[in-house]
């Protein structure tokens, strides 16, 4: 569950959002700005009326980040949403929005839009459910096992360069110190080849599937060949896995299962797209 997700809440006027104070308390707002009109548009200005859905959309917005909607927050959204208005007014006048940069900026903007628009239309129709989350638990936690182990490696490019270092460790050699020496990972290099507790499915299968085989403390009586290259494994200790339950996890599984949606339909538009 590594990657960003796609934005799917409307993209709102960045301006405005800007405006709004965070939870610090404000100043009470004007009696006749606390209480606008129930119905037609939220304010004129200059003659230019500000639609009550615009006013609505960032409220909504306020809200599911979660800002109470409360007189206070109604308030400030009318008066950052007219300070939009006059800003755009004025930008308009002086030949701003016509602007090469700005109306490239106004056409993404526009495009985001819409492709969230039809992301959160592809989930609404195609919703993610009890199932498919239980399904998914089931997977990862049928993938995790019951053990992780706590296991150090020496990785080497060739066969014989492993049989090398295999031999110098017979001699009495400390798996450390040749690690640190002599493995090509740069991550685990500076540790003396330390691993760290991981389970089997975070590795190279070749690597997990020699790695579960040997005994606490001992180590690979020949190289395991993986798709990085040869290695030389220690295990030093091996201890019970406590799988979270799927009320703590189902947030996260939720996502994942999310971003698969988004990336299937993604995948399948460019195996139907002409990209040149």
């Amino acid at each position: 569950m590594h990657k960003k997700m796609l934005a799917l809440a409307l993209l709102l006027p960045s301006l405005a959002l800007a405006q709004l104070p965070g939870k610090e308390p404000a100043k009470a707002p004007a009696k006749d700005a606390a209480k606008p009109a129930v119905s037609g548009p939220l304010a004129t200005v200059n003659g230019a009326a500000i639609p009550r859905q615009r006013f609505e959309v960032v409220v909504r917005q306020q809200v599911a980040r979660g800002t109470k909607d409360d007189e206070q927050l109604r308030a400030q959204v009318r008066e950052a949403l007219i300070n939009n208005e006059l800003l755009m007014q004025e930008a308009s006048r002086a030949g701003i929005a016509k602007k090469a940069e700005v109306q490239q900026q106004i056409d993404l903007t526009r495009q985001e839009v819409i492709a969230n628009a039809m992301l959160a239309e592809h989930l609404r129709v195609n919703p993610i459910s009890e199932a498919d989350v239980q399904k998914e638990y089931e997977r990862a936690r049928s993938q995790t096992g019951d053990r992780e182990f706590k296991a150090r490696h020496i990785l080497v490019a060739t066969e014989d360069d492993a049989r090398n270092v295999l031999a110098d460790l017979k001699k009495g050699g400390k798996f450390d110190e040749i690690a640190q020496k002599r493995s090509l990972d740069e991550g685990t290099k500076p540790k003396g080849g330390d691993l760290d507790w991981n389970v089997p499915g975070n590795f190279d299968k070749a690597f997990s599937d020699a790695m579960v085989k040997l005994e606490k403390g001992k180590m690979s009586e020949a190289p395991v060949r993986s798709r990085f290259g040869f290695h030389i494994i220690q295990l030093d200790d091996v201890r019970p896995v406590s799988f979270p339950p799927l009320t703590q996890v189902r947030p996260q599984i939720q996502q994942r299962l999310t971003d698969l949606k988004v990336q299937n339909l993604i995948r399948d538009l460019r195996a139907k797209a002409k990209i040149e």
